[in-house]
């Protein structure tokens, strides 16, 4: 079963930080949700079921990192994570159903630690994927990575969301638009919107101390979009194929980045 979660207290709400105590508050809890992932790894296997991952990561979270698993309860989300398996592009729900062979799974954490936000996914495998499978999971990645090394200050984000679904439409992919990256600090979603298509010289223009989250969601059919489950939180894929996502929180530094939820085999 799950351990309680503690009771805290939120910060007042920022995505953009100059205080240094912030940042480092940001840093820790990139650092730990990464961490969650990293975890995770042995345990995607098949048979598993997604709810025996949501409560690894659940117990993991609360007794080891003494954080809260931010979806638990937000607006009624029933769970600690995000599983999305195959055609689910996201918001999936854990369940009873074990992982089959092949199956491709997003995991999607978010930590709130001391009032910050740190929110990062990533695909598993469960056993080897098929070629189509692993192929667009790369592409996804690296058109997370192409993305990540535009942010610095002085950027826009049509220039940012262009650059993510030129790179998919030249894979012969498509962009999910019904979703996209946000703002991220001390609450959840905040302000910037951050599209994963866009129009170039338009958008937003990123500043020194925002922190925001890119999560660029491919798929390998159309970009099309359908509903399902409690509340209608599951996306999937309206022509039922394949959907890959990987989403990293970003902190604008004065002259770049920095990637808040980089884990250890990693290189950007």
């Amino acid at each position: 079963g799950r351990v309680d979660v503690p009771n805290w207290t939120p910060r007042p709400a920022a995505t953009r930080f100059t205080d240094i105590s912030d940042i480092e508050g940001m840093r820790t809890a990139g650092k730990l949700a990464g961490e969650v992932l990293t975890m995770l790894e042995e345990y995607v296997v098949p048979g598993v079921t997604t709810d025996q991952l949501d409560i690894i990561a659940h117990n993991y979270i609360v007794s080891v990192q003494g954080a809260i698993p931010a979806p638990l309860n937000y607006h009624g989300f029933p769970k600690s994570c995000c599983t999305s398996v195959n055609d689910v592009i996201c918001h999936g729900i854990p369940n009873e159903k074990p992982l089959k062979k092949g199956d491709a799974v997003n995991i999607d954490i978010t930590i709130i630690k001391d009032g910050y936000y740190g929110d990062t996914s990533k695909m598993f495998f469960a056993g080897p994927a098929a070629p189509h499978v692993e192929r667009l999971c790369k592409v996804t990645q690296e058109s997370l990575y192409l993305a990540i090394k535009m942010v610095k200050p002085g950027a826009r984000l049509g220039d940012i969301g262009a650059a993510i679904s030129d790179y998919a439409h030249k894979h012969h992919y498509s962009v999910v638009e019904e979703y996209c990256g946000h703002g991220v600090g001390t609450t959840f979603h905040g302000e910037p919107q951050v599209a994963h298509y866009g129009k170039p010289g338009t958008g937003v223009i990123l500043e020194e101390g925002m922190t925001l989250t890119i999560e660029p969601m491919i798929n390998a059919g159309k970009k099309q979009v359908k509903h399902t489950g409690p509340d209608n939180w599951i996306a999937k894929t309206k022509d039922g194929r394949l959907s890959a996502q990987y989403e990293h929180t970003l902190l604008v530094t004065a002259d770049g980045v920095e990637v808040l939820t980089l884990r250890p085999e990693e290189t950007i």
